[in-house]
């Protein structure tokens, strides 16, 4: 499956940093970002921690790596303007927990598959310790540098 396959997905936090950050799978995010901008748009959706969870990414690089705080703060404008389709954690969190007692997961990635089982739609991940472990899961998940 390529980026091009993708008409609708379930994106985590792993998948959006890419845009920013240029690091390993930085060009299969691009290539599924743009789907943004198709005649139809694909339509990406998120749990609503996702700002929460790629603002703390974002943090960590400006203060582990020397990353522009500057280019932080532009990057998290960026994304903002991106048009995903974002659903309320509360409405997730009780099917998350299931999920993440099920699968050995944090329940903020579970929230992910939350989002994914209701809605139907695969989710597109870069974590594959995460991936790895819904590996016998009905759960439909995609690993980003396999697109």
């Amino acid at each position: 499956m390529t980026a091009e396959d993708f008409q609708a997905a379930i994106i985590d936090a792993s998948v959006a940093i890419k845009l920013f950050v240029v690091e390993e799978g930085s060009k299969q995010a691009d290539l599924l970002f743009n789907r943004l901008a198709d005649d139809p748009p694909a339509s990406f959706y998120v749990p609503d921690l996702f700002y929460a969870e790629c603002a703390n990414t974002l943090w960590k690089y400006v203060r582990n790596y020397g990353y522009p705080a500057e280019s932080a703060r532009q990057d998290l404008n960026d994304l903002l303007a991106l048009t995903l389709q974002s659903v309320s954690t509360s409405d997730l969190i009780v099917p998350a927990l299931e999920l993440a007692l099920a699968y050995d997961l944090a329940v903020y990635d579970a929230c992910y598959l939350a989002l994914a089982q209701a809605a139907g739609l695969p989710l597109v991940t870069a974590d594959t310790a995460m991936a790895d472990k819904l590996l016998d899961s009905p759960l439909e998940v995609r690993i980003l540098s396999e697109i």
